[in-house]
C-alpha cells in the first residue's frame, strides 16, 4: 500500500484496511489499526524509520492543518508576541544551597535551554558550569533532563536527550575545568544519585520498550560496560525511580505502580552493599520515605493499616521494616508529603481542595499552620539539598498571582521573598478575580470549580469560557498561575478549572472514585461543571471550550461523544483517545504500569467492556 494525497492541504481521506481483534468473545473492527507501526521501538530511536505510509499520513495531516489555520495567521502571531512579553527571557531561579556552595538555573535573553550555574555560599565567586545553549548548538532536538551536582560540589553529573527520544545519556562534567570526564552513560532515564564519597553514580537504565527497570552502579573512570546491576525489576508493571535524602547517607530505589509501592535502601557510604528492602510491596499500600538524620530515624508517608487519606509513621536505621504511627489519619487531610529538618517536620496537606503547609518544631511539638490571604491558591514545598538548616523554602501562587518563592525561618516565621515571577509587560492581579464555584454531580457529590476572569468581565451569560481538566492518577491540577491565560482573560474569556474525580482535589478517595470501573465518574464531573457554569448564568450551552493534555485529551474526547451540544470547540494536547488498545497491548512501556489506573482488558472481560464504554476512538458516532 502507498498513501497519496491529491492536493496538498487537503482533508486527508486514509485508506481504510479491514482488520478486527477479538477479546472476550467480543469482535471489534479497527479499519485504522495499521497507523501503529509495529516497529515502533526502532522508531523512537531512529526516527527515520517510520514507516513510509504512516510518515505520509501524518504530513498530510500537518499540510491540512496549516491551510486550516492559515486565516489566523494574524491573530496567531499577535498572541505569540502577547505570551512571550509577558516572560521574563533572562530569569533564574533562586540559589539552593549545599555545603559551601549553591546552585542556580539562569537564562538569558534569546536562549532556549538552562545555564547551571555554581557559586559561593554567599553568592560570590559565580561560574557557569553547563550551557546548554552551547551544548544545543548543531542539535536538531536537545533537552537537558536533569543535573545532580555531587557532594562537595566539584562535579555535576547531567543527563540529555538529543533525538527527542527519552533515552538520555549522562555525562559527568569536572566543575573547576569546565570540562566532560570520559564518562558517558547511554539509555537512561535521567534519573541519578552520586555515593557519598563522588566517585561512584547510581542511575537507572530503560529496556527495550523504554521501561525503566534497572538500576546501575557507576564507578567514575570505568566504561559502562563494567557497571555493576544493583538491582533489576522483572516485573513489567512496576516502575524504577532514585532519589538521594538531604542528609546525604542514603540512596532510595523507589519501585511503584499506581497503587502500590516499595523502597530499597542502599547505604551511600557503602554503595557496593546490596539494597535493603524497606517493606516488600503489598497490593494497595503506598508509601516513600525520607531520612531524619538527628534521629536515626526514617519517615514514612503511607495509606498502610487504611489511612485512606495518607498518615505519617516512622522507623528506626537499625530496624526500617518497624513502623509506628507519629501522626496519625485524618480523614478528609490528605497528607501529601513530610519533609524532615534537623530540628523542624514540614508536612505538605490538602484539605477542601486546596493545600495546607504546616511546621512543627521537633523538641516542642508545637505546629504553626501557614496562612494565606486569598481563597484560592496553589502551593508548594521545595526540599532542596540541605536537612540541618533552619530555613524551609516554599511557593506560592493563585490564579491572579505571579509566582512568588519564599524563605521562611522555622524558629521564628519570617518570611523572605527570594524570587517573584516577573511579567515585563506588566501585570495588575486587582484587574481579575479568581473564586471558587461547587458544581453538583449526578450522584450528589460536589466538585469545586477554580474560577479565573477580568473584573469587568460580565456575568451575564454571554462570556465565553475555557474549561479545563484533566482527572486521571490522583494528579490533582493547581489553581496556580499562568501568563498564557491572561490573553484569553484580556478577551473577556472565562477560566476554568474542574477538580474533578479522578484527581485528589478532595481527597485520595476523590481519586478512587474515578479510575477503573468508576472511570465514568471523570467524565460525567466534567460535563456536570460544564452545565453548573451554564446554570450559575456566566455562559450559555454552545459557548463553552473545553482542554486536556494526555489523560485529559481522553476527558474532552469523552466529554464531546456524551454532550456535544454543549461544547463550541475542544482542544485535546496528545490525547490518550485510544485507551482500549493501548491498554490491550503489552508492549508499550506505560501498559502494565496503568492496569491499576484503567483495568486490565487483556485478563478481565469487565474491564474490557468498562473501558470500550468511553474510549472516544470506540464511540465516535455522527453527530452535530
Amino acid at each position: 500500500m502507498q498513501q497519496t494525497f491529491k492536493a496538498a492541504g487537503a482533508p486527508p481521506r486514509i485508506t481504510p484496511i479491514a482488520h478486527s481483534d477479538t477479546r472476550h468473545g467480543i469482535t471489534r473492527d479497527d479499519e485504522y489499526a495499521w497507523l501503529r507501526d509495529d516497529n515502533w521501538q526502532e522508531v523512537m530511536k531512529t526516527p527515520d524509520a517510520l514507516n513510509a505510509d504512516i510518515r505520509a499520513v501524518l504530513e498530510a495531516e500537518n499540510l491540512f492543518s496549516d491551510k486550516a489555520m492559515a486565516p489566523y495567521g494574524n491573530l496567531r502571531g499577535k498572541l505569540y508576541e502577547e505570551m512571550r512579553s509577558r516572560i521574563k527571557e533572562d530569569d533564574s531561579t533562586p540559589p539552593v544551597k549545599t555545603g559551601h556552595h549553591a546552585w542556580t538555573r539562569k537564562f538569558i535573553k534569546g536562549g532556549e535551554h538552562p545555564l547551571i550555574c555554581r557559586a559561593d555560599r554567599d553568592g560570590a565567586n559565580e561560574k557557569t558550569v553547563l550551557d546548554g545553549n552551547r551544548e544545543a548548538a548543531g542539535e536538531s532536538y536537545f533537552k537537558i533532563a536533569a543535573t545532580c551536582p555531587c557532594p562537595g560540589n566539584t562535579r555535576l553529573a547531567w543527563a540529555a536527550d538529543v533525538k527527542g527520544s527519552e533515552y538520555f545519556t549522562i555525562k559527568v562534567r569536572d566543575v573547576a575545568t569546565g570540562e566532560d570526564q570520559p564518562d558517558a552513560l547511554h539509555n537512561t532515564s535521567g534519573a541519578m544519585a552520586w555515593s557519598t564519597d563522588a566517585q561512584m553514580l547510581f542511575y537507572i537504565q530503560v529496556d527495550a520498550n523504554h521501561r525503566p527497570n534497572k538500576v546501575m552502579l557507576h564507578r567514575l573512570g570505568d566504561p559502562q560496560e563494567a557497571d555493576i546491576c544493583v538491582y533489576e525489576e522483572t516485573d513489567p508493571g512496576f516502575f524504577v525511580g532514585l532519589d538521594a535524602t538531604r542528609s546525604g547517607d542514603f540512596i532510595f530505589i523507589n519501585i511503584h505502580d499506581h497503587q502500590t509501592s516499595e523502597v530499597r535502601l542502599i547505604d551511600g557510604h557503602h554503595p557496593e552493599l546490596a539494597p535493603r528492602t524497606i517493606r516488600p510491596r503489598q497490593a494497595g499500600v503506598e508509601y516513600s520515605i525520607d531520612h531524619d538524620a538527628a534521629r536515626q530515624r526514617f519517615t514514612i508517608v503511607t495509606n498502610r493499616d487504611g489511612a485512606v487519606d495518607f498518615q505519617l509513621m516512622v522507623a528506626p536505621q537499625t530496624d526500617p521494616g518497624d513502623w509506628t504511627v507519629l501522626q496519625p489519619h485524618q480523614a478528609g487531610r490528605l497528607l501529601l508529603d513530610a519533609i524532615p529538618y534537623e530540628h523542624h517536620l514540614v508536612t505538605l496537606s490538602r484539605q477542601n481542595a486546596l493545600p495546607c503547609i504546616h511546621v512543627t518544631a521537633w523538641e516542642t511539638g508545637v505546629t504553626e499552620v501557614l496562612e494565606f490571604s486569598e481563597d484560592v491558591y496553589a502551593l508548594g514545598v521545595e526540599e532542596g539539598y540541605e536537612y540541618a538548616t533552619e530555613t524551609m523554602r516554599f511557593s506560592y501562587s493563585s490564579m491572579t498571582t505571579p509566582e512568588q518563592v519564599f524563605d521562611r525561618d522555622m524558629n521564628t516565621g519570617q518570611r523572605t521573598l527570594v524570587h517573584q515571577q516577573m511579567i515585563p509587560s506588566g501585570h495588575d492581579p486587582a484587574d481579575y478575580v479568581c473564586e471558587r464555584s461547587w458544581a453538583t454531580a449526578g450522584d450528589g457529590a460536589k466538585i469545586p470549580v477554580s474560577l479565573l476572569m477580568h473584573k469587568t468581565t460580565p456575568r451575564d451569560g454571554s462570556a465565553p469560557v475555557l474549561l479545563y481538566g484533566y482527572g486521571s492518577y490522583g494528579i490533582t491540577i493547581p489553581a496556580g498561575f499562568s501568563s498564557n491565560r491572561i490573553s484569553l482573560t484580556d478577551r473577556g474569556f472565562i477560566y476554568a478549572i474542574a477538580h474533578i474525580r479522578g484527581s485528589k482535589a478532595m481527597g485520595h478517595d476523590w481519586f478512587l472514585q474515578g479510575r477503573g470501573k468508576t472511570k465514568m465518574n471523570t467524565f460525567t464531573d466534567f460535563i456536570a461543571a460544564a452545565e453548573h457554569l451554564i446554570k450559575i448564568g456566566l455562559t450559555e450551552k454552545g459557548n463553552i471550550t473545553i482542554h486536556g493534555g494526555s489523560a485529559g485529551g481522553l476527558l474532552v474526547g469523552a466529554a464531546v461523544n456524551l454532550a456535544p451540544e454543549l461544547f463550541k470547540a475542544a482542544v485535546a494536547e496528545v490525547p490518550f483517545v485510544d485507551a482500549l488498545n493501548t491498554m490491550l497491548d503489552e508492549t508499550l512501556p506505560l501498559t502494565p504500569p496503568e492496569w491499576p489506573e484503567w483495568g486490565n482488558p487483556v485478563k478481565n472481560s469487565e474491564d474490557y467492556e468498562t473501558i470500550a464504554a468511553y474510549a472516544p476512538y470506540e464511540n465516535i458516532k455522527a453527530c452535530a
